[in-house]
């Protein structure tokens, strides 16, 4: 299930960035970006960089000559990620699975990641290798979902598009959200050679200006989309349903909250 859910191909990034961005990932995004700039880095590594929303940020608050790479596991979304910035901008993007990064040894100071490690298949391998690519002393900071229960979005959608495949429902809002045991992620990263890590919980409100645009997003702009066409499903239909569910239950703003994790090489 993690190597389907992180397929982000097609249509899905630009539903992504649209629907998706300003609700729950651009204020997270300017959080991460804040983070890394405290750090004064040199070079910096963002891994599932995805359609840009934090590389634009780390652009935006870290000084010109600041090395930046993206990386994605996917092309399409690097593709799009790429034509928010101008050439001058000096932004690399580099296709990179986060188990097994292309890069030498101690290249980077900071390496982030913002909603990416659930993804990961080999979450211990993903952090050593983050380690490896580390200067002495150098910095990993990411972030990932809380539970459901502090993130109602969630586990709405998840709950109506189980409605219309009772037999079968996709599992996708599963992974994102189902890795948040605070000890179990420190302990990975200690084992992975770390030095020290440690956690913070990060609540925000979202506004929602429009409940369908939003639930756009929560269908189309994820592999959801997918495992529904995979069902034989109608999307648009599906899409109708979680728009009234999130209008109807979360109202015209909602409360999410997300762990950043900070770990030193």
């Amino acid at each position: 299930m993690t190597e389907e859910a992180s397929r982000f191909v097609g249509s899905i990034p630009e539903h992504y960035d649209a629907g998706l961005g300003p609700h729950i990932f651009e204020g997270y995004a300017e959080d991460l970006a804040g983070r890394v700039a405290a750090l004064d880095p040199a070079a910096v590594l963002e891994l599932a960089a995805g359609t840009g929303i934090v590389t634009r940020r780390l652009r935006d608050v870290l000084p010109a000559g600041c090395d930046i790479v993206a990386s994605d596991l996917n092309q399409p979304m690097l593709d799009f990620a790429e034509a928010k910035f101008a050439p001058d901008e000096s932004v690399g993007f580099e296709v990179a699975d986060a188990t097994d990064l292309p890069w030498q040894d101690e290249r980077f100071d900071v390496v982030t990641c913002q909603f990416g490690v659930m993804f990961f298949p080999d979450k211990h391998r993903s952090y050593a290798e983050a380690r490896r690519v580390l200067r002495a002393g150098g910095h990993y900071v990411f972030n990932v979902w809380d539970a459901w229960p502090f993130n109602a979005f969630a586990e709405i959608t998840h709950d109506v598009v189980a409605g219309f495949f009772p037999d079968d429902p996709p599992g996708f809002y599963r992974v994102p959200f189902g890795y948040h045991d605070v000890e179990v992620i420190r302990r990975s990263l200690l084992d992975a050679g770390f030095r020290a890590a440690s956690a913070e919980t990060v609540q925000l409100t979202s506004a929602i200006p429009s409940a369908e645009n939003f639930a756009r997003g929560l269908v189309f702009g994820n592999p959801l989309f997918q495992e529904i066409e995979q069902r034989g499903g109608d999307a648009d239909a599906i899409h109708a349903a979680v728009a009234d569910a999130v209008a109807r239950r979360l109202g015209s703003q909602m409360q999410i909250r997300a762990i950043v994790v900070h770990a030193q090489k």
